[in-house]
């Protein structure tokens, strides 16, 4: 888990808020290497780049890398490491940001962050061991016992204060944390590993770059990309605007490419043909400054991790598709408008030139992309933003033709002042930026949709099936299942698991305003207000999503239905406050012939149309010849799935069993714990609303999630007993034995040889789609675990 990870342990050197060395001058910078210099480098260390992806950016990748140290590009090692987190839901103004390739460029920028060295310098004459050396060293001289549970010291707690020793600190660090070295918490490196990185450490040498070779057909489409994006006349300025709004984390592939060449879009100072110069902005929406500035598509060099990995294709073809979203019609703009947070505050107004339509086909066209941005991108600790959601749900999108925002020309035009989202309100005190959001807008909007669609000539009879979008017969992005994992969250196409709790259906304004609040205009860097408002915001649009699902359910349903997805008083507080009542007059279009129309209609929504889905889950949701062969790994998993029972409360979020068979590699299963609530209305204190003796499990082939919290292992012939022995937990007692016999634990011999296995499979998975995964949420399981 890597290198300098042992810097996130508790107490040490220093709390969270103490002062870094801001002063350039303190440490000497590192000697800039010619080109012939630093590819021989390269050359020579060639094999570090590997052994630095496997053992240490699995936690030294994201934003909640331990001090900030990132280590997945050499860009980051020379950066170092800070005592600033990114995440502090305590502070009351906006941070100053560190985006590592953005907000600076060089050594001496990062040091003037506050960021400090990690790494040897060779210019130094008799300089100390780097602090990776150091660690390495600490590591390597006191591993954790093998297969035991950790020690108290090594702090796993994802919201521990950060040590995060300068250079002069180390030596005081390591004799008071004598466990605190590196990888931390976890099993000593292999003899190899731990000599290629001890010996590279010693040298004070640049971590590899990775080079890629761009193939002339893959440049000529960026060529493309880049002309198109920076046309002149206003209808191309707007629409670039619109697509580099959406399109700012994406991870861009080029058509017709089958190597993982992966790009940015950016905004330059340079045009194309030179070296790319990204502005740095806080949020995409910011003014660009005065001086004209450019689109640019450029190449990520870093590792990937799956975590931030939205995979986004475009191309020649795409082009043509824009063109027909947004150019093909006649319309005009006289004047671009202006860049400002109100401005990305309402993307409604800022776009009201460009067609409805197309903008919501924009969407829909990628639709697991643009919910998967929800849910991966930089943030990297996500638990205000997932708290809102239920932990597995299905989603599905109002079709175009009977959505009133697309149709009628007037709709928006007269919604706009209705949607504005909180980040658009910066001035006045905060009651009155809060009663804008909480009342005034969401709640009037609520009742000016409810109005519109009860008077809506094609809605005299209710929504229909064919009112819900069936993916135009080929986009299986139609039919979505999310999974809420504590604090991240994953998203697949399809209809997964048993029949889930609660559904969604998306129209327009929803799409455009989840992604507005989550995305283009949440600042990971921002403050307790934005955290907040971000939050309280989304649970609105949650309520949303559910009520238009809710409308194409018998009207007699849909009360005791929303009753039971909020259960208590303070519950009942909230809806009265921010929610319109649940319409039960309303007709609906849908004819039911079960006396379960909630599951009937979700059902239905796969067996209609073009059936681009699995109408049954071989696992958890079958009967008879539509389920898994029962003496397959899946058929013998199934007694597990959407069972309840008192074994399922001990389960981690997301756990990885390894069924392990005489073929080349095991079978991986990702069981997904389901967790009930009485209600997700509220932002804290989520353990007063469980109700762990509903929790459920879903078992899903293959993986989805970017941060595995424990792998269990067995052998096929004994796969039996594995099912026979969860099923007996029910107590934490009961729990460790069961880890003791089936799991791998960080301090397992086998753990990195684990770790490299399922990353191997899931790159076997989706070569293209694959990431490197986050172990930062790896569980240690102990005897005084409580329930979360």
């Amino acid at each position: 888990m890597a290198i300098i990870a042992a810097l996130s342990v508790l107490t040490a050197c220093g709390g969270e808020g103490d002062e870094a060395t801001t002063d350039n001058g303190e440490y000497p910078l590192m000697p800039a290497l010619s080109t012939a210099e630093l590819a021989a480098s390269d050359r020579k260390w060639s094999m570090v780049r590997d052994v630095v992806e496997r053992r240490c950016v699995v936690c030294h990748g994201c934003y909640d890398a331990p001090c900030q140290l990132k280590l997945s590009s050499p860009d980051g090692l020379l950066r170092g490491a800070s005592k600033q987190p990114v995440y502090d839901p305590s502070r009351l103004k906006d941070a100053p940001l560190t985006r590592l390739g953005i907000d600076a460029k060089t050594e001496k920028g990062w040091r003037g962050l506050g960021f400090f060295p990690v790494e040897r310098n060779p210019t130094v004459p008799n300089s100390s061991p780097s602090a990776i050396s150091r660690l390495l060293d600490l590591g390597r001289s006191n591993p954790p016992t093998a297969g035991a549970p950790l020690p108290e010291e090594a702090d796993l707690n994802i919201h521990r204060k950060l040590s995060c020793p300068v250079p002069d600190e180390v030596d005081d660090y390591v004799a008071d944390h004598p466990h605190g070295g590196m990888p931390y918490a976890t099993a000593g490196l292999p003899d190899s590993e731990y000599d290629l990185l001890s010996r590279w450490a010693e040298t004070g040498a640049p971590l590899p770059g990775k080079i890629r070779e761009i193939p002339a057909t893959v440049a000529a489409q960026i060529k493309e990309i880049e002309a198109f994006l920076n046309g002149g006349d206003n209808r191309r300025r707007l629409t670039a605007r619109y697509l580099y709004e959406h399109l700012f984390l994406a991870h861009l592939h080029i058509e017709g490419d089958d190597q993982r060449h992966f790009f940015r879009l950016i905004r330059s100072t340079t045009p194309s043909g030179e070296p790319a110069n990204e502005i740095a902005s806080r949020r995409p929406f910011d003014d660009p400054g005065k001086a004209p500035f450019y689109y640019r598509v450029v190449s990520i060099d870093g590792t990937i991790l799956h975590k931030e990995h939205m995979v986004y294709e475009i191309g020649s073809e795409r082009l043509k598709r824009y063109r027909s979203l947004f150019l093909a019609d006649d319309w005009t703009i006289s004047a671009m408008p202006p860049y400002s947070a109100a401005a990305g505050g309402n993307p409604f107004t800022t776009f009201a030139a460009l067609p409805p339509a197309g903008r919501y086909q924009f969407l829909l066209d990628d639709a697991l992309y643009f919910v998967r941005s929800f849910i991966r991108g930089p943030v990297c600790y996500g638990q205000v933003a997932v708290d809102v959601i239920e932990d597995r749900f299905w989603v599905s999108f109002l079709d175009p033709e009977a959505d009133l925002s697309v149709t009628d020309n007037s709709y928006l035009a007269k919604a706009a002042p209705l949607l504005e989202l909180p980040v658009a309100r910066t001035d006045g005190d905060l009651e009155s930026r809060l009663s804008n959001f909480l009342s005034e807008g969401p709640a009037k909007y609520l009742r000016f949709r409810d109005q519109h669609y009860k008077s809506a000539p094609s809605y005299a009879n209710g929504p229909a099936y064919d009112f819900v979008w069936d993916g135009d017969g080929s986009n299986i992005d139609a039919r979505l299942t999310v999974y809420r994992n504590f604090d991240n969250a994953s998203v697949v196409t399809g209809f997964v698991g048993a029949i889930p709790e609660t559904a969604w259906v998306i129209d327009y304004p929803l799409f455009e305003r989840i992604y507005y609040d989550l995305v283009a205009g949440f600042d990971v860097f921002g403050s307790l207000e934005h955290q907040l408002t971000t939050r309280l915001y989304m649970d609105g649009l949650r309520r949303e999503g559910e009520t238009i699902f809710l409308s194409f359910l018998p009207p007699d349903v849909r009360k005791p239905l929303h009753d039971e997805w909020y259960r208590g008083p303070l519950a009942s507080l909230v809806d009265w406050l921010k929610e319109q009542p649940v319409d039960t007059s309303a007709p609906t279009g849908v004819t039911y012939l079960t006396d379960t129309p909630k599951a009937e209609f979700l059902q239905n929504l796969l067996t209609r149309g073009p059936k681009l889905w699995p109408v049954h889950d071989p696992i958890n949701r079958c009967t008879g010849a539509e389920c898994a062969e029962s003496q397959s790994a899946a058929g013998q998993l199934r007694v597990l799935a959407d069972r309840k029972g008192p074994w399922v409360k001990f389960l981690p979020d997301i756990a990885l069993l390894l069924v392990e068979t005489s073929a080349a590699g095991p079978e991986i299963f990702t069981l997904v714990h389901d967790k009930a609530h009485s209600n997700v209305a509220f932002l804290f204190r989520e353990e007063n609303r469980r109700e762990p003796e509903d929790d459920r499990l879903t078992i899903v082939p293959g993986q989805l999630a970017s941060y595995p919290n424990l792998y269990f292992k067995v052998e096929e012939p004994s796969l039996p007993a594995f099912v026979t022995d969860i099923q007996n937990i029910t107590s934490q007692a009961d729990y460790m034995a069961f880890v003791q016999s089936y799991g791998v634990r960080r301090s397992s011999a086998d753990f990195w040889a684990s770790v490299d296995i399922v990353q191997s499979a899931l790159q076997n998975q989706n070569r293209i789609e694959a990431g490197l995964l986050d172990l930062n949420r790896y569980k240690d399981p102990k005897e005084d675990d409580t329930i979360e």
